[in-house]
């Protein structure tokens, strides 16, 4: 698989099969995503990846967290409010997301039951969460984005599939208690990972892509 052929396969899969990804080709990708570019070649993310029983002792943990109904605490600034043509397309992005579920609109219940999912990592049999050190802010952020793509893509490649997560570090303290993350880390966001359950209705759904001479100007 190329490199175009991969980026126009990967879509954010959200039910998964309970088939774990061998060891030997979780470390590879992991190994192979060290080569991805960073500002200055600080290469600042430090990933924690979850499986087995410390996954679940982590699910555990995190939805006994969501549920107290309190509010998220991210370690960096989460709480934007889209505005305009991006609030559109979230709102677009999540009516196809609700509507391959036959989740309507007006059922708050299932929609807050379909939301809880993020934080039992869709069943996932992995999932990763991407740190960095507080101080490197927008910076850092920058090159976990370009890290954390090329992971997707080599994941891909081997036929694994993901979803990335803003949920993942919205409520970070338990999962710094179970994975005993030091306080100066902080973390960014989290990926879902593993072989996609093909059956499933929330894995047929797809979002719209803008027409290119909408966001990008060519100058000659």
């Amino acid at each position: 698989m190329n490199v175009s052929d991969a980026l126009k396969k990967r879509v954010s899969v959200r039910a998964f099969l309970d088939k774990p990804v061998p060891d030997d080709i979780l470390r590879k990708l992991f190994d192979n995503a060290q080569h991805s570019p960073s500002n200055c070649n600080v290469q600042p993310w430090q990933v924690y990846v979850v499986s087995g029983e410390k996954k679940d002792v982590l699910k555990e943990a995190l939805v006994a967290a969501v549920m107290t109904g309190k509010e998220p605490n991210p370690d960096f600034a989460w709480k934007i409010k889209y505005e305009g043509i991006h609030r559109d397309r979230q709102f677009g992005s999540a009516n196809a997301l609700y509507s391959s579920m036959g989740i309507e609109r007006h059922d708050k219940q299932g929609r807050m039951m379909s939301m809880l999912r993020n934080w039992t990592f869709f069943d996932a049999p992995h999932a990763a969460f991407f740190t960095m050190e507080t101080y490197l802010n927008i910076m850092g952020a920058v090159d976990l984005g370009i890290y954390a793509q090329s992971l997707s893509l080599l994941m891909a490649e081997q036929g694994i599939s993901s979803c990335m997560q803003g949920a993942l570090g919205q409520f970070p303290d338990p999962v710094r208690k179970v994975l005993n993350i030091p306080p100066e880390r902080g973390i960014l966001f989290g990926m879902s990972f593993g072989y996609a359950d093909e059956n499933a209705p929330v894995n047929t759904t797809r979002t719209e892509r803008e027409p290119l001479d909408q966001s990008v100007v060519f100058f000659s």
